[in-house]
């Protein structure tokens, strides 16, 4: 983890990490909004997630904010990056270490996890590819 954070705070943020980087903010403010044609524009499709050895193949958006919700539990209110970092990038592709925070609706911490997510351009769209997630999904309490 440390080489991963000193990796990442010597990366410059080139054209490719700013766009990249936009997609995921976008995506949190889908997200958070419950906007699920925003959200949608913030993904590529087929989308995977891999997690707790299982990979998730969502083929379209239609089925993508049903399962978010079902993931985050009933208590979910909002979810911020508590890290974002960039730590490898290509002309077509960025890789970044996150950490999500969920929280409550009341702003207490219901989860946090970290994840690595892979955006990529495919036909002129950057939008996230995949991403590998430690989060437990089959805890639905999701304490910290």
């Amino acid at each position: 983890h440390l080489l991963i954070t000193l990796k990442a705070l010597l990366m410059t943020e080139g054209p490719q990490v700013q766009a990249a980087k936009a997609v995921l903010e976008a995506h949190l403010t889908a997200l958070n909004a419950h906007d699920e044609k925003a959200l949608a524009d913030t993904l590529h499709f087929p989308h995977h997630r891999l997690s707790e050895g299982v990979l998730k193949i969502w083929e379209t958006p239609n089925e993508y904010f049903d399962d978010f919700r079902e993931r985050a539990g009933k208590n979910w209110g909002y979810t911020r990056w508590g890290e974002l970092a960039p730590v490898q990038e290509g002309v077509d592709k960025v890789h970044f270490a996150v950490r999500v925070d969920r929280f409550r609706p009341d702003g207490s911490l219901l989860s946090c996890f970290p994840s690595l997510w892979v955006v990529a351009n495919l036909n002129g769209k950057w939008a996230a590819q995949l991403r590998s997630s430690f989060a437990n999904d089959r805890k639905n309490s999701h304490q910290p």
